[in-house]
């Protein structure tokens, strides 16, 4: 629960600190600007408090690991609903209103997270899972996108330490490899989950699981 609060606060607050101008950059989500990543975030914080409203009795199906899919591609940024987000962010026109709407939901997701009961079973994506497995998972849902928020903005604060080494033991289990000691927590993630190419030392490296890369997560 702690780690959801950390990453979820980390990257709202890099969000706000954002000046104007760095909303039309290009964000880490191929085909998506700042702005439509943004437009995303508040997508997703609605889709929280929708989960933690929607109880369910049935004994959980996936857990903070199993909730992801491994798909076979990354996304090309064409899929009907990531041109809807785009649409959507383009409908703001101006980054302010952008921003107030993701704190004022982002807010709210955050006290709902607080509040909730981390045994209590809730249903999402026709899965039933624990709050605290659902609070978890989407620690590497904010992570990942704290990165694609810095990816072209390198003076902006970066995902906090002990999120990021989560995330990568999460991804290490997901994928059932472990990444080489020498690379970072921030390079795992990245080259693991196809944000950055691997250099042909850190493939050499990676040796047997680099023809397994990358590992798209949806």
């Amino acid at each position: 629960m702690d780690l959801f609060s950390d990453s979820w606060t980390a990257l709202r607050s890099a969000v706000a600190e954002l000046p104007d101008e760095d909303f039309a950059q290009p964000s880490g989500c191929t085909g998506w600007l700042v702005r439509d990543l943004v437009c995303h975030l508040v997508i997703d914080a609605q889709d929280v408090l929708i989960t933690l409203a929607t109880p369910a009795d049935a004994e959980p199906t996936v857990d903070a690991v199993t909730y992801w899919n491994v798909e076979d591609h990354p996304p090309t940024g064409e899929d009907p609903l990531d041109a809807l987000t785009v649409r959507l962010a383009a409908a703001y026109e101006e980054p302010g209103l952008l921003r107030f709407h993701l704190d004022d939901v982002g807010s709210a997701a955050g006290r709902a997270a607080e509040l909730a009961d981390p045994g209590a079973r809730v249903s999402t994506r026709d899965e039933v899972l624990t709050v605290a497995d659902y609070l978890t998972a989407y620690v590497l849902e904010w992570t990942l996108h704290h990165l694609d928020l810095t990816a072209h903005l390198p003076d902006t604060a970066g995902p906090p330490a002990r999120c990021l080494a989560h995330c990568r033991a999460t991804l290490e289990e997901i994928a059932k490899t472990a990444f080489p000691a020498s690379f970072t927590d921030r390079d795992a993630l990245l080259i693991g989950t196809g944000r950055r190419a691997p250099t042909e030392a850190e493939q050499a490296a990676l040796g047997g699981p680099a023809a397994r890369l990358p590992f798209v997560l949806g």
